[in-house]
């Protein structure tokens, strides 16, 4: 008899144990601090791109700036501001950032694409689209799966969509221009390096 009790005491313990984890409070999901591990993202790979590529973007550079000084041309606000970088932002939304900021660059280079400067675009414009295919890999999908935009990012994400509506095509150029380094050197590096950016 004594040996059924403690039997039962043991199975009535056994039970209170399985059963705990169910009384408690279910854990609130932290955005994540580094970069989703998903298979088909592979960022890292641009911390660092080739002195090719770059002498290809400075061709473009010097050819837009070229070209902008006989547009008479006029900006409304700085696009992309010198004090503002992507370190500021968690990790999981640089790379919402970054594509953002890829995309804009994509479209105004694009548009000019068929102009003049076509020569000198086409291998960049290669380059760029392959960071994007590769960053969008990066991204959290959006919106049920993933934190929101708030805050710094979903102000920058307003104001880049803003500035395809509100200036004009050389503004818009002149932006992308001035930019492009930063993008390609700076940004782009502080997503590759997840966590490590400051």
């Amino acid at each position: 008899m004594k040996l059924d009790v403690a039997a039962g005491c043991v199975l009535v313990l056994m039970l209170g144990a399985v059963g705990l984890p169910w009384t408690e409070a279910v854990p609130v999901p932290e955005p994540p601090r580094a970069l989703p591990d998903a298979r088909g993202c592979h960022i890292a790979q641009f911390k660092y791109l080739s002195p090719q590529e770059l002498q290809a973007f400075k061709k473009v550079k010097d050819a837009f700036e070229e070209s902008l000084l006989l547009k008479d041309w006029r900006c409304n606000s700085h696009l992309f501001p010198r004090t503002w970088g992507l370190g500021e932002l968690q990790v999981w939304e640089r790379p919402v950032a970054l594509e953002a900021e890829l995309a804009l660059t994509r479209k105004v280079l694009e548009a000019s694409a068929d102009s003049a400067l076509g020569d000198v675009l086409d291998q960049p414009l290669r380059t760029l689209r392959h960071i994007h295919s590769e960053l969008q890999a990066c991204i959290p999908a959006q919106p049920t799966a993933g934190p929101r935009p708030r805050g710094r990012l979903r102000h920058w994400l307003h104001r880049l969509q803003e500035a395809r509506k509100k200036e004009s095509q050389s503004c818009l150029e002149a932006s992308v221009t001035f930019n492009l380094f930063r993008l390609l050197v700076r940004d782009l590096k502080c997503v590759a390096s997840g966590d490590l950016c400051v």
